[in-house]
């Protein structure tokens, strides 16, 4: 493993230990050259299915957009990154195990919107909208009294 700091090859390992719920190793490492010490991370490799968008475009997968999205889905609600982390990592995970080539986007928004609406309903509505791309107030809140429904309650908050 190269040095980041002097580009030297002569590394070692001075530490390694499970992380992630024993997915990954954390690995620290020094450099016999300068003395500098780094950490890496080793995962294994895991096929993830291509998706396929909407205008029939395949694109690789994308841990990272799926992020984003959740992130900014939940930005401002007490939800933490770990749990947000998780559950980009459940989402990949289901994705996986379809154990497909390809996997249609249409089938990643509804397991987002899903796992949002059992996380925190804000978010969900948030992703939703963007995800579902309502047209008008109308469009909107019919979804909302879907949600309202489900939960019992009327969309003005009364009980039903």
């Amino acid at each position: 493993m190269k040095c980041p700091a002097c580009g030297d090859l002569g590394t070692r390992v001075v530490d390694s230990r499970s992380v992630k719920e024993d997915t990954e190793i954390r690995r620290r490492r020094l450099c016999d050259a300068c003395g500098f010490r780094f950490t890496t991370f080793e995962s294994p490799e895991r096929f993830l299915p291509a998706v396929v968008k909407k205008d029939f475009r395949r694109e690789p997968w994308d841990r990272q957009k799926l992020l984003r999205g959740l992130i900014k889905a939940c930005e401002k609600r007490p939800i933490s990154t770990d749990a947000i982390e998780k559950l980009a990592d459940a989402i990949g995970e289901e994705a996986r195990s379809i154990g497909e080539a390809e996997i249609p986007s249409s089938i990643i928004g509804e397991r987002v919107m899903a796992k949002l609406r059992v996380l925190d309903e804000v978010a969900y509505v948030r992703f939703a909208s963007v995800y579902r791309s309502f047209k008008d107030i109308e469009a909107f809140m019919e979804e909302m009294s879907l949600l309202a429904k489900d939960r019992g309650r009327q969309p003005d908050g009364d009980a039903a």
